[in-house]
């Protein structure tokens, strides 16, 4: 019987991040079209375009079993992520992994992207990946330490341990700060502005991905949707878990909501800032990395 559960929850959270994530990604664009006073599309339109891009032929620029199972890869990597991640319950998986392979599961996704791009024979593409890596290398510390700080709090490296600790103790000034940390990480992780620089369209027409059309890019883009909706509610779920019901239903809703208002915050980022050069944005986490180590520094006395 407790297999059954632990499986039917890991299939809820992948199906969440699954079939939610475009959903969300079409709001965003919505309320992207609304501050530009542009009706712009339907929020239905990810959707639409995944269907359009997985009916397309299927061309490739590289070779190798690693460039054709990149897409793949990349989005089943995603996917494994939110088993690992609380979704209005302790994660299914959390048995299998603390928060160690919760951070090298989720840069599993950003590598693959790399090497797609880097063997893709495009100069475009290999630009894309360098920038990719170096935000990859900024970016993550400052989430690793953000974890760390709910590790320290919680007395272990177990997402569950962290959010029954976080639930049962409420918030610190430790979590509060580290929680904002990884909030502004996300926006990076989500690729958008005004950290969008391995994209960046007008400069590199589109970074690692830019030889990828059809079912591939259709992955890709599916990959990168559910990714920052499982980063969102790996947010909300380790450093604002409240309020807390104890029914599923009611605390994936509750959960839904919060992460919908996370990703209406990283829409507005991304509509009112220009897009930063890569050395700026890496003196940007520079200091948000020492703003998270403040927060470590609390945990560790206490705060």
């Amino acid at each position: 019987m407790r297999t059954i559960v632990v499986v039917g929850l890991a299939v809820l959270n992948a199906a969440i991040a699954l079939l939610l994530s475009p959903l969300l990604e079409g709001l965003m664009r919505k309320l992207k079209a609304t501050i530009h006073s542009r009706i712009g599309p339907p929020v239905t339109q990810p959707y639409l375009d995944l269907l359009k891009l997985l009916g397309k032929e299927d061309l490739r620029t590289g070779r190798g079993f690693l460039y054709a199972a990149a897409p793949a890869l990349t989005l089943g990597s995603v996917l494994v992520l939110a088993t690992l991640v609380p979704m209005g319950a302790a994660p299914p998986l959390s048995f299998a992994g603390d928060i160690i392979v919760v951070l090298y599961v989720a840069a599993m996704s950003a590598v693959l992207v790399m090497l797609t791009g880097f063997g893709s024979a495009s100069p475009y593409a290999s630009v894309g990946s360098s920038r990719e890596m170096m935000t990859l290398l900024t970016v993550e510390p400052v989430m690793a330490v953000a974890l760390v700080v709910g590790a320290v709090k919680a007395g272990t490296l177990s997402t569950a341990g962290i959010l029954a600790w976080q639930v049962e103790h409420g918030p610190s000034i430790s979590m509060v700060i580290a929680g904002v940390a990884f909030l502004l990480a996300l926006q990076a992780q989500a690729g958008k502005l005004p950290f969008d620089i391995p994209e960046a369209d007008q400069e590199i027409m589109g970074g690692s991905l830019i030889e990828q059309s059809g079912p591939r890019l259709a992955l890709f883009r599916w990959a990168m949707w559910a990714k920052q909706l499982v980063l969102a509610f790996l947010l909300v779920e380790l450093f604002v878990p409240w309020p807390r019901v104890g029914i599923l239903p009611f605390d994936l809703m509750l959960a839904l909501v919060k992460v919908s208002l996370v990703l209406v915050v990283v829409a507005l980022v991304d509509v009112v800032n220009p897009r930063l050069r890569i050395d700026q944005a890496m003196g940007y986490y520079l200091r948000v990395a020492f703003s998270s180590l403040a927060a470590l520094a609390f945990a560790v006395i206490g705060m």
